[in-house]
């Protein structure tokens, strides 16, 4: 399983689908420890064949026979047809007699894999390194089982918490390395969002780019949040495909247009009020906070005030790794505990 999950990281930690690896083992020989790897896989992005799929193919190019054999596999094979047929029928069809998978699939039409496979006479295992699998691919997870994207909000600020000087500059607060961090962090993720009022202030293109400049392989959805047009010479408007311009205040609405979308994970990069929307209603899942080593005692905050009085009332994060970049410090925080402790099962 260990294995597979490191074929399962191989894959884009972007778009609809998740991160899936597949290990398919031959079976038991008698006398003899340790299995024999008939195949690897896994799943390359949405539309290309599954990790499962994958890896009975890598089975059949190495010229190996896979009937009685064993699929590990990190998420649970799914059973319905959408960009490619559903993974049971393909475990079936090529002999597989078992099946560990590490994850359930809490997917409505995906998931019932499992059951699929037990009814065929497949025996299944389910559960090792399910906490490793479940990190891998939370995102994912979050935004099929709540119906939404994970939002992760970044702020970049002074030690004192401000975005911009008292006059309003605010190129740049943090420095180069931790600027390209940030651009590494968009090449990830499924949408970028602003509002209208940011988009106006700034100009900001909202590209990923490579510490060179150039645009990274992967560039997230443009989303532009608030009621006012763009200027018809907007960066956003010339700098790659139009944005997604969502003409409303409510959370609910962009966060349904988003996940009709199917956008899994969302980066919130300004403005202010827009973050103080997303925390009054509670769906902030991640912060990315850059802290430089500046001082400017005025100037706006990153967050305005969005309901807390007291500190009593205020919600806790839970820091889960911080950097250093350059001069500055990036701290990545989680509000709530969304991962089960981390297992010890073998497989």
């Amino acid at each position: 399983m260990d294995r597979a999950l490191e074929l399962a990281a191989r894959g884009p930690a972007h778009g609809p689908n998740p991160r899936v690896g597949c290990v398919i083992l031959a079976p038991a020989t008698p006398g003899i420890p340790g299995r024999t790897v008939l195949g690897e896989g896994w799943h390359r992005g949405a539309g290309t064949p599954h990790a499962e799929v994958a890896a009975l193919a890598d089975a059949r190019a190495r010229g190996h026979d896979t009937r009685g054999a064993t699929a590990v596999v990190t998420l649970e094979p799914c059973h319905h047809t959408g960009r490619t047929g559903p993974c049971t029928r393909a475990l079936l069809d090529a002999g597989i007699t078992d099946v560990v998978h590490a994850l359930a699939d809490p997917g409505v039409t995906s998931g019932g894999g499992a059951d699929h496979l037990r009814a065929h006479g497949v025996h299944v295992t389910a559960g090792p390194r399910s906490a490793a699998a479940l990190d891998l691919v939370h995102t994912w997870h979050h935004a099929v089982t709540t119906g939404r994207p994970w939002i992760t909000l970044k702020t970049a600020t002074s030690l004192d918490g401000r975005v911009a000087a008292s006059d309003g500059t605010s190129q740049w607060i943090t420095g180069p390395q931790a600027r390209a961090h940030a651009h590494a962090i968009r090449a990830q993720v499924d949408a970028i969002a602003v509002t209208t009022g940011t988009a106006l202030a700034d100009d900001p293109a909202l590209t990923a780019r490579t510490p060179t400049g150039t645009l990274a392989p992967h560039q997230p959805l443009r989303v532009v949040i608030g009621h006012r047009d763009l200027p018809a010479d907007h960066r956003l408007l010339h700098d790659g495909p139009p944005p997604l311009h969502l003409r409303t205040h409510d959370v609910g609405d962009v966060l349904a247009a988003l996940h009709h979308h199917e956008i899994r994970h969302l980066l919130v990069e300004g403005g202010p009020a827009l973050a103080g929307a997303l925390l009054a209603a509670d769906v902030v899942d991640e912060l990315h906070a850059y802290i430089a080593p500046v001082l400017l005692g005025d100037g706006p905050p990153a967050i305005p005030p969005y309901g807390i009085t007291t500190l009593a009332t205020a919600p806790r994060w839970h820091t889960t790794t911080t950097h250093r970049l350059g001069d500055d410090i990036l701290l990545i925080a989680r509000r709530t505990a969304t991962h089960p402790d981390p297992d010890t099962e073998e497989a």
